[in-house]
């Protein structure tokens, strides 16, 4: 499978506990991939630009800037601890030469600016090059400031600071369609924001019950549609999706369609509902279609049929008959996010054990791939895994059994334009493209 064959151009490591990565997004173009990480810091790698000297430099990325988007606060109120780990980055599509991005910790989303400069302002008539002022007395003539050409510097500056509207933790940021307006979802509530107005929002989702014991499922992804700036659709607990139209009513309590696949009674368990819990749901490039992954698997649906899936791939199925060890350890928690390639041909998500698996939708061919820095040496083939669910083990298979589950691939994301991913493994971040010819 062409597509999914690929090779890492460069690993970076984040040696410390605070630095373990918990999101990661490219912008619209691909040029620039952010991640954010426990400890509140965002970092932005940019893309060598290619040359004839440096062919072989075609997707490598280099720290472009780093800075620290949330501190940690308290919030006296509640007695709570507002941990500074960024939950999401997304990217605003570019209008001039500056970049801009929103970042979000549990309760607080800020506007980030990142720009260059590259000259400075040199001749002032009040102050001399070291900035101290001169004195009035002495100056006899005027001068006109002129641009003088100083080394690259990138700064990244908080332009809007968007705060106390969420009561519960914010696990989703969305862009609209529009480029004014954006989402913000928590366990209970919508709220939709303008880019320009920091201190209201508008809240178009509430599933707070009246008795809070009456709650049944909360809230745990929430995107806008790619093309259309009336519709969005949100992820539950109960595994249920739902996609709402802001063009019905200013509450979008009602549902417009309503994306649910019926259970088999015989497979039904305990753990069923913990396993059917929706992790993250992410619209195709196209707008036609939507994902959904769940623990064991990933859906695609079609927006026009409700009532089941139209394809479903299974992610690690070998893990079914170690759901109580999972439970017990609390990996059947964890949440899994998952990505479309530019054209929507081909999906990827993560697993244990540092694995990740690509699925290719035309030829429904899949692939398990491993990011770890002793198979994924610079410039290598990365070796196809296979784990080994029972009985004789082949060469190159994993035991089932000796699967690490503190080693986990949460977060990825896909070049919007080419065969280039971004893996992030709990602190290290790999970077694989398409085998260079």
């Amino acid at each position: 499978n062409k597509s999914t064959v690929k090779k890492p151009n460069e690993v970076f490591d984040y040696p410390f506990l605070p630095d373990i990565i918990s999101t990661v997004e490219f912008n619209c173009s691909g040029e620039l991939l952010a991640t954010g990480d426990k400890g509140g810091r965002v970092v932005i790698f940019q893309r060598e630009q290619e040359s004839k000297n440096r062919l072989l430099s075609r997707g490598e990325y280099n720290v472009y800037s780093t800075f620290q988007s949330h501190e940690p606060e308290f919030d006296y109120l509640k007695s709570l601890e507002i941990e500074e780990k960024i939950n999401k980055i997304r990217w605003l599509p570019q209008q001039n030469a500056a970049h801009f991005l929103l970042s979000a910790n549990d309760k607080t989303i800020k506007l980030w600016k990142i720009s260059e400069r590259d000259k400075r302002a040199e001749g002032y008539n009040l102050k001399d090059e070291d900035g101290r002022l001169r004195d009035q007395f002495r100056i006899t003539t005027l001068r006109v400031p002129v641009l003088m050409p100083m080394d690259l510097m990138v700064e990244a500056s908080p332009r809007r600071i968007f705060a106390n509207a969420h009561t519960y933790h914010i696990n989703s940021i969305s862009v609209n369609s529009d480029y004014e307006t954006y989402l913000s979802a928590d366990d209970l509530r919508i709220n939709l924001w303008h880019l320009e107005i920091t201190d209201r929002s508008f809240n178009i989702v509430d599933i707070k019950p009246a008795n809070m014991e009456e709650l049944t499922e909360v809230i745990t992804a929430a995107e806008c549609h790619p093309h259309q700036c009336n519709a969005f659709v949100y992820s539950s607990s109960k595994g249920t999706i739902r996609l709402c139209d802001m063009r019905a009513a200013a509450l979008c309590d009602r549902h417009s369609k309503f994306f649910e696949e019926p259970e088999d009674p015989s497979s039904r368990s305990f753990f069923s509902e913990i396993i059917s819990s929706i992790s993250d749901v992410k619209f195709s490039h196209s707008g036609r279609y939507m994902m959904t992954r769940d623990y064991l698997s990933v859906k695609v649906w079609d927006l026009n049929m409700e009532n089941r899936p139209v394809e479903t791939y299974q992610v690690h199925e070998y893990l079914r008959s170690k759901l109580c060890s999972l439970y017990e350890n609390d990996c059947i928690f964890d949440k899994f996010e998952c990505c479309w390639n530019g054209s929507d041909s081909a999906i990827m998500t993560g697993s244990y054990n540092n694995f990740f698996r690509m699925f290719d939708r035309n030829t429904r061919r899949d692939i398990t791939l491993e990011a770890s820095r002793e198979n994924s040496k610079p410039r290598a083939m990365l070796k196809p895994r296979k784990v080994c669910t029972g009985g004789k083990r082949k060469k190159d298979e994993i035991s089932v059994d000796s699967l690490d589950f503190n080693k986990k691939i949460l977060h990825t994301a896909w070049h919007p334009k080419e065969n280039v991913i971004a893996v992030a493994a709990t602190n290290n971040l790999y970077i694989f493209q398409d085998k260079i010819n």
